[in-house]
């Protein structure tokens, strides 16, 4: 099924504008856990040992907060696919602009598109990493692989954000070139 250059871009906005509307819920909940503990969720993102695990999940240790991160984290599933599906969008948006015709660019364009989605699984595997800590305790182990699945994230969302601001900045030259 193929997507016309309209409902690729309706979709691009529609998801990306309830992802940044998530993505400041996030935040927001982010921001009150950091104030009650001295840690929030994205605070785990960069925990390299079990160590520095335990210490954030003592801070979280009463009712409240604990169930505070674990309603975060918990939100933080529900953003992946909104956030991996807007700058999947944005990406081929990008390779239909600079791309449109078959060819090594085109396939090029198309194998970077699929970056978000990898980021976004890498997200996944990050909470569900962080979440097996919580469960199970942490562990040097699972707090590598936990780092490392960031850092996959962030990469797949770079990615993306790039190829998509580079679409979204063709559609805007495109548009202004119209009205000259």
């Amino acid at each position: 099924m193929q997507l016309s250059r309209k409902t690729l871009n309706v979709l691009f906005w529609r998801l990306g504008a309830a992802a940044l509307v998530l993505l400041i819920v996030l935040n927001l909940l982010d921001m009150v856990l950091r104030a009650r503990t001295g840690f929030g969720t994205a605070d785990l993102q960069g925990l390299a040992s079990g160590w520095a695990v335990r210490v954030v999940l003592d801070r979280w240790s009463s009712p409240p907060d604990a169930a505070l991160a674990g309603f975060a984290l918990g939100l933080d599933y529900l953003f992946m696919p909104l956030y991996g599906a807007t700058l999947y969008l944005g990406a081929i948006a990008a390779r239909d602009r600079f791309a449109p015709a078959p060819g090594p660019r085109q396939r090029i364009l198309a194998i970077l598109a699929m970056a978000p989605i990898a980021g976004a699984l890498c997200d996944g595997l990050e909470n569900a990493l962080q979440m097996t800590m919580f469960v199970n305790g942490p562990s040097d182990l699972l707090a590598r692989l936990a780092l490392q699945a960031t850092a996959g994230k962030f990469a797949g969302a770079a990615v993306g954000l790039v190829l998509s601001l580079a679409a979204i900045g063709a559609q805007l030259l495109q548009g202004t070139g119209k009205k000259t």
